[in-house]
């Protein structure tokens, strides 16, 4: 532990941009796809790889996303976080409850609503085919709740689902009255500038789109999620990406902020140290547990990876993005250790 730790303290000490190079090297090396690494240092940013203007699907990153706005309705006084998901939906849906509890907005968000993690139906035909979620339309989604057995009493455990999530955008948009992307795009993309953060890419985007491997390095065509695509439907470069984690240290309009510090404020416990919060997960600060806390998500399709991860009183964050399905969240976990913390302006 002292030996990793030593080690850990001399890489603070680099300049960022080798960091990011390193890290870069360490995710490419085997891989046939693509790979994207960037993070941020007080106010220094670099990044490594492939174009910083590449697209890459950011999978159930998407989460954050769609949580984010749920927080901003929050903060506006729009929506609440115990609000029943049955009000936003169409008249006649049949959502499940146990013991009589309602499935709640903030439920969906942190994961425990009870739902499943998949759609009903969808195993184990689905998931083995080259594009599982492409049949996942509102109707079948919605009319599949009332067939949809509840794992726990809403509330009370955290099951990851992205049903659930996918449910929390149908509903969102709804709310909204226009599509999730176009939700995605004035609550969070324009804000902040975001302008390669899409569910549907243009010509010119799916030109710079890095083409998607297997694990095992052979080719993957792009999943559409359909109405989940709350869940995992989004697609972003690192460049877009790293002014997303920029604006969880404070760097943003006042909504956002407020909002975002909504998601860190609302927790729920899994087990041993780790917490659940609206479309992020957060980890301890170091072995002694008394530094802040580490907020990250993770995603994944079927030629894809990718992990954001920030720890915003220290005002430090890592992004990877890669065309190829094996994990990158060790990595990324470890580049962020590695930052440290920035030296005061």
């Amino acid at each position: 532990m002292i030996g990793r730790k030593r080690a850990r303290e001399a890489a603070g000490g680099l300049p960022l941009a080798d960091l990011v190079r390193r890290t870069a090297a360490e995710v490419a090396s085997g891989r046939r796809g693509a790979v994207a690494v960037g993070a941020i240092r007080g106010e220094e940013s670099a990044t490594h790889g492939a174009d910083p203007r590449a697209v890459f699907e950011i999978g159930s990153i998407s989460k954050t996303f769609t949580s984010l706005m749920l927080a901003k309705m929050v903060v506006r006084g729009e929506l609440a976080l115990d609000r029943p998901v049955r009000e936003l939906l169409p008249p006649g849906t049949a959502v499940p409850q146990r013991d009589g509890r309602d499935i709640e907005l903030g439920h969906l968000a942190c994961h425990i609503s009870g739902l499943p993690r998949l759609p009903k139906g969808l195993m184990p035909r689905g998931m083995f085919a080259a594009d599982p979620y492409a049949g996942c339309t509102e109707e079948v989604v919605l009319g599949g709740l009332a067939a949809t057995r509840l794992r726990s009493v809403p509330g009370d455990r955290f099951h990851y689902s992205n049903l659930g999530a996918g449910v929390l955008g149908i509903a969102l948009a709804r709310h909204a009255g226009v599509g999730y992307e176009d939700l995605v795009h004035a609550e969070i993309c324009r804000p902040l500038g975001m302008a390669d953060t899409r569910v549907v890419l243009d010509e010119e985007q799916t030109a710079r789109l890095a083409p998607g491997h297997s694990r095992f390095g052979r080719s993957r065509s792009r999943w559409r999620l359909a109405a989940l695509a709350g869940a995992g439907g989004l697609a972003s470069t690192v460049t877009d990406m790293l002014r997303l984690a920029r604006a969880t240290f404070g760097d943003a309009p006042e909504e956002l902020v407020r909002a975002f510090a909504l998601t860190r404020d609302t927790v729920h416990p899994l087990r041993g140290p780790a917490l659940a919060h609206p479309g992020w997960i957060s980890l301890p600060g170091g072995p002694d547990r008394e530094g802040p806390r580490t907020l990250f998500h993770n995603g994944g399709t079927g030629g894809y990876r990718s992990i954001m991860a920030v720890v915003p009183e220290r005002r430090t964050a890592v992004v990877i993005l890669s065309a190829d399905a094996r994990s990158v969240d060790r990595p990324g976990l470890t580049l962020l250790a590695d930052l440290g913390t920035p030296e005061p302006a």
